[in-house]
């Protein structure tokens, strides 16, 4: 997006925030082709046969993010780290269902080849990657959201800092050191 675009979708989000309506409707168009770029992204990180479509992933998190009925909307970027949160969920879920229909439960296999590209990969499987975040929220909650945002949220360093108000430094800082401890957990026997 544009500077203009970024400075448009915040206003917006502000006067949605507001309980104007019409916002919402003039949102969508600004924010769609983001928010598609951003399901392909996840979804090349699923198995080849995924049968979930990224558009289908799309309109899911929109109806979500639309039906956030008390949400202060601050500006665009923490706009897609929320829809990202519903997108990991989303994936989460549909995961679960394929699993327990496929596998007879909710066991399943972790086929990370390469640990070293974490989160560039398109075989990590949201399954396992999900349950370390949430292993890793009990630990240190800031560096499990600050993981959501890059790796599921695709957000920017200087994104993923205005949305946590840090410094662009302390999130380079506590992305190598959740790299390094998710790499850890992974490889563990």
């Amino acid at each position: 997006m544009t500077p203009t675009s970024s400075q448009g979708v915040t206003k917006l989000l502000e006067r949605w925030s507001e309980g104007d309506q019409e916002a919402l409707q003039e949102l969508l168009p600004l924010v769609y082709d983001e928010l598609h770029r951003l399901a392909g992204a996840y979804l090349r990180r699923e198995r080849h046969n995924h049968t979930l479509q990224t558009t289908a992933l799309v309109n899911e998190a929109y109806l979500r993010l639309i039906d956030q009925r008390n949400a202060r909307w601050q500006n665009r970027a923490q706009f897609f780290g929320v829809a990202a949160q519903f997108m990991r969920r989303i994936l989460v879920d549909h995961a679960r269902h394929h699993y327990a229909a496929k596998r007879g439960g909710d066991r399943y296999q972790v086929p990370l080849d390469n640990i070293d590209g974490f989160g560039s990969q398109p075989d990590a499987d949201v399954l396992a990657v999900n349950e370390l975040l949430d292993r890793l929220a009990e630990i240190d909650p800031e560096q499990s959201r600050l993981v959501q945002l890059r790796f599921f949220g695709g957000l920017t360093i200087e994104e993923t800092a205005e949305v946590m108000h840090i410094s662009h430094a302390t999130v380079e800082r506590e992305w190598k050191i959740a790299k390094a401890w998710l790499k850890r957990e992974l490889t563990k026997p």
